[in-house]
């Protein structure tokens, strides 16, 4: 107990050079969005993230998994498949301002249908509509996309 009480007395009179220092780092060197943060997005769909005003590129770990778009100082995060990767931001000098961890996850209201190997999803909000996931068997993909597409142009949309 008395080591820890005079080493606090002379951190607290000798190290105000040391904690400056520390201070100035901290404040020069962090980016504004925590390298702890996690941006999670549901697959298929986009989050809005505000990042630090000076970012000008983002690079994405993983395109396969997230897609990042800058635009008007915010980026919009678009879930593209499960798992989880990386972005970074860079100024105009090409230095690193942000940087976090994107994690996918599903959706709350998904129910799926495992029949063997093959596997069907259905979107119920409230009731369950067939729809395409990541992972479901391609025959039954092509079959939904299709009525989709089908649905789509009969509507007279894009």
């Amino acid at each position: 107990m008395r080591l820890s009480q005079s080493f606090a007395a002379w951190l607290a009179l000798k190290s105000f050079p040391f904690q400056a220092a520390l201070i100035l780092a901290l404040a020069c060197g962090s980016p504004t969005l925590a390298d702890t943060d996690k941006i999670v997005v549901t697959v298929d769909q986009a989050r809005i993230v505000k990042i630090p005003a000076n970012a000008k590129t983002l690079v994405i770990g993983n395109p396969i998994i997230a897609d990042v778009t800058l635009q008007n100082g915010v980026m919009i995060v678009t879930g593209k498949g499960f798992g989880q990767t990386n972005f970074i931001a860079l100024d105009e000098a090409g230095n690193p301002v942000a940087e976090s961890t994107i994690q996918v996850i599903g959706g709350t209201n998904a129910l799926v249908v495992q029949r063997g190997l093959d596997q069907q999803s259905y979107s119920c909000a409230p009731r369950c509509e067939p729809t395409v996931k990541l992972g479901d068997d391609p025959k039954y993909m092509g079959e939904v996309a299709g009525q989709v597409q089908s649905h789509s142009a009969a509507s007279g949309s894009r």
